[in-house]
């Protein structure tokens, strides 16, 4: 039996010596060639994953599904252009090309365009915005402003072109007309949102400032109004973009949003001061009714009017009714006139009264006083008799009490004055001795010391107040010397034993 070998049996060469030799960058280049080939343009469906955003402004994600993975690049000048922009988590179909990077050696995909993958995915993005939105209060009740009353000038942010503002105008016209502006923008598509965003900030920048002359700067409008008509998700996407929304909220003036029909509800909503159902019920909450405006005017007047006249009325009835009771002003003013008069002949006759009545008191005063001369040669009669009689006083008084002195110096003894002091002088003399003989000063003679208390110079009485450490005084005959008390046993000197009588030599 014969065995069979399956080994092919080997060239004769070095294997693979006739195949071409490339360089990595012709082999990167020539396969980036195939896939731009063969892949110029592709639409995937997945979800985005890590978002990276550096300085250069290009966005690099990932897009994965359930086992791979795929790199992708936005460039700057294109992501300005897409209607969705790029968030992690989101479900979106991306139509672009691919390609290879050659320094990592990895292919990727270039994204041109970008949408969300369903409805859904789109609701649940625009929840998940306005809740992180609604978290930094832009969407708070504090923040929205009242509107004017009656606009002077209504900014209207809009498509030119469309039945939206052609609605506005006209419900405008029919209840009040107002100066309006319109700033023309892109209600839909990738640049509507920047658009619209723009618009708002735009009339925001307007200068303040009250009425404008004819061809001078544009006037800053009272109140904005930001509408588009009905259409779908996708169509009113531009109004939940964020750029909006924050655009909206920063407004300073207010601004009504009426964006789609009744029951489409965006996200610029929840951000402007009043949210209309369409675009023609923006114009009814920017103005009032003129028509109304002016009956309630003409009503008021003519109640004014009423009014009024009703008051004159009753004041012109009450004025009639005092002047009845009041009576003729004119006679009324006879009346006084004629007391006046008669008040002033009384009062002429009572003057002449008075002074006649004073000149016959004086006349009767004048009758009953003396003299003058004969009154002061009185008066020097009665002063010379009071000289008289002091002038005699005064001589008794000189020679009295010279006489009273005699007799009392005859009845003076001087013995007994002198027993008496003599007496007190003795006794005086046995008090000193007595006190002399109490006295510590002879003591202190006899080489005795006292110790005192410098501060109240009393003497210390007993060891206890002795203290160590005190300072105290000593008095001696000759007077006082500063010490302070020790605190150790007082030093004993040792006894010093007398001296042996010297032995005399006995030679």
């Amino acid at each position: 039996m014969t065995e069979q070998n399956d080994t092919p049996p080997a060239p004769a060469g070095r294997p693979g010596s006739n195949l071409p030799e490339f360089t990595i960058a012709e082999l990167t280049g020539a396969l980036k060639r195939t896939i731009e080939g063969e892949f110029g343009l592709v639409r995937v469906r997945a979800e985005i994953g890590k978002v990276t955003v550096p300085r250069s402004g290009h966005v690099y994600l990932t897009l994965k599904d359930d086992s791979c993975t795929l790199e992708s690049v936005i460039w700057k000048g294109q992501l300005a252009r897409l209607m969705v922009r790029p968030e992690q988590g989101m479900e979106v179909i991306c139509t672009g090309r691919l390609t290879i990077y050659g320094s990592r050696s990895q292919y990727q995909m270039v994204i041109e365009q970008m949408e969300l993958a369903g409805e859904g995915a789109i609701l649940k993005m625009l929840e998940e915005r306005r809740r992180r939105l609604a978290a930094e209060g832009l969407f708070e009740a504090a923040r929205k402003r009242a509107l004017p009353f009656l606009p002077r000038v209504i900014g209207v942010v809009t498509s030119p072109t469309g039945a939206v503002i052609r609605d506005i105008l006209h419900r405008l016209s029919d209840r009040f007309p107002r100066h309006v502006l319109v700033w023309p923008v892109a209600v839909q598509g990738e640049s509507a949102a920047g658009q619209v965003a723009a618009a708002i900030e735009g009339f925001n920048a307007l200068p303040v400032g009250g009425p404008v002359p004819p061809g001078g700067r544009v006037p800053r409008p009272d109140l904005l109004i930001v509408a588009r008509g009905g259409g779908s998700l996708e169509d009113l996407m531009p109004f939940n973009e964020e750029i909006v929304v924050r655009a909206a909220a920063a407004s300073a003036i207010p601004l009504i949003s009426a964006v789609g029909h009744e029951t489409d509800t965006t996200l610029i909503d929840f951000a402007s001061d009043r949210r209309a159902p369409t675009p023609t019920a923006a114009a009814e909450m920017a103005v009032p009714v003129r028509a109304e405006l002016l009956g309630r005017v003409l009503d008021c007047s003519r109640r004014l009017e009423a009014g009024t006249a009703r008051l004159f009325g009753e004041h012109r009835t009450r004025l009639d009714a005092l002047r009845r009771g009041l009576g003729d002003p004119a006679r009324l003013i006879e009346t006084a006139m004629q007391r006046l008069d008669d008040r002033g002949e009384r009062l002429d006759r009572a003057a002449l009264g008075i002074v006649e009545r004073r000149q016959a008191r004086l006349a009767e005063l004048g009758a009953r006083l003396p003299h003058p001369r004969r009154q002061v040669a009185e008066t020097a009669r009665h002063l010379a008799q009071l000289g008289d009689r002091l002038t005699a006083c005064g001589t008794r008084l000189t020679h009295h009490p010279a006489e009273r002195f005699h007799t009392l110096s005859g009845r003076f003894r001087p013995e007994p004055v002198q027993r008496a002091l003599a007496d007190r002088t003795a006794r005086l003399a046995a008090a000193g001795r007595l006190l002399e003989s109490y006295s510590y000063v002879d003591v202190l003679r006899r080489g005795y010391a006292l110790v005192l208390d410098p501060a109240t110079g009393h003497a210390l009485g007993s060891t206890q107040e002795a203290t160590p450490g005190r300072a105290v005084s000593i008095r001696f005959q000759d007077g006082d010397a500063p010490a302070v008390i020790g605190g150790s046993k007082p030093h004993r000197p040792a006894r010093v034993p007398d001296p042996k009588p010297e032995q005399g030599s006995l030679l």
